[in-house]
């Protein structure tokens, strides 16, 4: 895209329920046939009338045809947003930031751990690990919500779960009627998995607290600062790095990130 500033207009082709407050969007752009991005990039979406958000992107680059954002209702943007259906039009900017490093994956085994709608940036990187599977070693992915209800992409969880060469496990923090699987929080599921820190990349995403104690195990059980990545959320409202709204230190988290190891955060809070 030419113009940074200036938003391209995307049509919504299909939109499905993920939970009750969260829905996927599946958007094609109007003018542009040469849409490229990574995995863990993120688009500014705006909805006319009522503003602009960052929004990961959740589908994987692999598929150029489709272009997906998982959005939970969470304020007036994302309540208009919501209101949207197949037809209607949004604006988008991007893609920004540095994503995820697909090339220095490739013969690592892969650990992801997502935590609620955390799973989306995640998702986009494994369906590119996935459609590439004999470049990457083991992969794990780790899962957990707080409730059933809360779990997205329930369809593509069972998926996961049947494949042979995935190994997939999920929990929840509190269980429903009719729930036979996992209860706790996401690190109980560590114990279901056997890990070798040497030889893999972990990738975490979800609420702060729940990183928080990923990460702290994974470092208990031997991962270097380098081998744990991550993404950071704040305001980035410029996407460029010219607006200051997601500045730590001398950083930028639109331009240098969202995407960070721990090497990296470390050196940016100290």
């Amino acid at each position: 895209m030419n113009d940074v500033f200036l938003p391209h207009v995307a049509r919504i082709v299909e939109v499905w329920d993920d939970t009750p407050d969260t829905k996927t969007f599946t958007l094609s752009l109007r003018d542009s046939k040469d849409f490229r991005f990574l995995p863990g990039q993120f688009l500014e979406v705006s909805v006319f009338g009522y503003g602009e958000a960052p929004f990961c992107i959740a589908s994987s680059p692999t598929r150029p045809d489709t272009l997906q954002a998982t959005v939970r209702r969470t304020g007036q943007l994302t309540d208009a947003l919501h209101e949207l259906g197949n037809g209607d039009e949004v604006g988008i900017r991007g893609p920004f930031g540095n994503g995820f490093d697909v090339e220095g994956a490739r013969g690592k085994d892969l650990l992801f751990v997502g935590g609620g709608i955390g799973l989306p940036p995640l998702r986009s990187f494994i369906w590119n690990v996935l459609y590439e599977r004999d470049h990457f070693g083991k992969v794990t992915i780790l899962y957990g919500a707080r409730t059933p209800t809360d779990l997205v992409y329930k369809d593509e969880l069972k998926a996961w779960a049947k494949r042979s060469d995935v190994e997939f496990h999920v929990t929840v923090d509190r269980a429903e009627p009719g729930w036979t699987g996992n209860v706790g929080m996401v690190p109980v599921l560590f114990e279901k998995t056997a890990l070798r820190p040497d030889s893999t990349l972990a990738y975490v995403c979800g609420p702060p607290i729940m990183i928080k104690f990923v990460v702290q195990d994974l470092f208990v059980r031997g991962f270097k600062d380098e081998a744990v990545i991550s993404t950071l959320e704040r305001m980035m409202q410029c996407g460029i790095g010219k607006c200051n709204h997601c500045a730590i230190g001398h950083r930028y988290v639109c331009r240098d990130g969202p995407v960070f190891n721990y090497k990296q955060i470390r050196e940016l809070v100290e």
